[in-house]
């Protein structure tokens, strides 16, 4: 309801210029993180509430980004879900692992 919202009045051109970003509420300065597949299951329906209000190929070019504790340990695996496209670093970039979330692939 949340992106229904935000995007009532948003047009093809400029929604393709917006970038989305996820974060559990209950992970905000816990240091707890979703596991890659809850996150994935969160960001894919983010993605089909996208192609729902414009089509497939505008959602499929939106980047969604995960937050929620990202650290150089779960970086990889999160990055590797399919619907994914980056990291909303948060205290992580404060620490000297920060460099592995920047590398991470």
């Amino acid at each position: 309801m949340q992106i229904k919202r935000a995007l009532k009045n948003v047009s093809f051109e400029d929604v393709s210029k917006t970038m989305f970003a996820y974060e559990p509420i209950w992970a905000i300065g816990t240091g707890m993180s979703a596991s890659p597949d809850q996150a994935q299951e969160v960001c894919h329906a983010i993605r089909q509430v996208l192609a729902e209000m414009y089509d497939h190929e505008t959602a499929n070019t939106i980047r969604i980004l995960y937050g929620g504790s990202v650290t150089g340990k779960n970086c990889a695996e999160l990055f590797a879900m399919k619907d994914i496209d980056g990291g909303l670093v948060g205290g992580s970039s404060l620490k000297e692992d920060f460099a592995k979330i920047v590398g991470c692939k």
